[in-house]
């Protein structure tokens, strides 16, 4: 249905000083802003996922993450630094990720794309085939120059050096070109560097002084709220801890494995100039 005010040419008349001129009508930045929404590729799954509908609870990390959250979106893009979410399951860091990605681009018109890791890597993987006309680069170029990118779930690809070197590739560039980028993580920055749950051995040492640089590291913990529920009390938190098999009171001492086999990659022949050439090979690990 036609805007009232402009009936659908997107311009509508104001008097300034004594003299009508025409400006954008206000249904133009709405569509607009749909517009750049729909271009995010926010998953369906996280439309309730907003800055508003965040959880606080009284006591634990989210409100110093909520903070974080929301003096970002006032500043951007005005930011030096970026965000780094990290803890464990389902702690509502992907939620807070959205939300500030939401709100940048209905505040501020940011130009803004979500990206899980694992779909991002394999996106580029498929630019292998033969029979798929894209390239590395294009695949990449969104994420590359977006104004605000959201990249989640980052070290859950089982790492080689070819996961190193494609999330290597997109952090340096976004580093260099100071563009804001927002990370979840289910990895932990306090674990031997052996330890197959640490960003150091999924990211490899440059890139985590990257991220170390570029972002503002939040670690978010509390209960996993897929499993207690949203609205859980106190009392119903408190029994999670102490009974549910994924609090981290029941894990087992040792609850992860002690080595991981590393893909046997082939070298890939010059392509043309938009080709990376990865020295990591082609295909990585699936």
């Amino acid at each position: 249905m036609d805007c009232e005010i402009c009936h659908g040419t997107r311009w509508k008349s104001v008097e300034i000083d004594g003299v009508e001129r025409l400006v954008r009508c206000d249904c133009w930045r709405s569509a607009v802003v749909d517009r750049l929404l729909d271009e995010a590729k926010i998953p369906k799954r996280y439309d309730h996922a907003e800055l508003s509908t965040f959880k606080l609870k009284d006591g634990s990390s989210p409100p110093e993450a909520f903070r974080y959250a929301s003096n970002f979106v006032a500043a951007f893009p005005v930011v030096d630094r970026g965000l780094l979410f990290y803890g464990p399951h389902g702690v509502g860091k992907t939620h807070l990720a959205v939300g500030i990605l939401k709100e940048a681009i209905r505040s501020k018109g940011a130009r803004g794309y979500f990206f899980e890791t694992r779909d991002l890597l394999r996106l580029v993987r498929d630019t292998y085939n033969r029979s798929v006309d894209e390239t590395e680069m294009s695949v990449l170029a969104p994420v590359l120059n977006a104004d605000l990118l959201v990249l989640d779930d980052l070290g859950a690809e089982k790492s080689s050096e070819w996961v190193q070197e494609t999330l290597g590739l997109v952090v340096n560039t976004r580093y260099n070109a100071k563009r804001a980028t927002i990370f979840t993580s289910n990895l932990d920055d306090d674990l031997p560097n052996t330890d197959l749950r640490s960003f150091i051995y999924q990211l490899g040492a440059r890139t985590r002084s990257r991220l170390k640089e570029m972002c503002h590291w939040v670690k978010i913990i509390g209960p996993d709220y897929r499993d207690v529920g949203i609205d859980a009390t106190d009392r119903e938190i408190a029994d999670w801890e102490k009974n549910s098999p994924a609090s981290p009171k029941n894990l087992p001492a040792d609850a992860r494995p002690k080595s991981m086999a590393r893909a046997r990659l082939k070298s890939r022949d010059s392509g043309t100039q938009y080709e990376l050439n990865w020295s990591g090979g082609k295909a990585g690990s699936k």
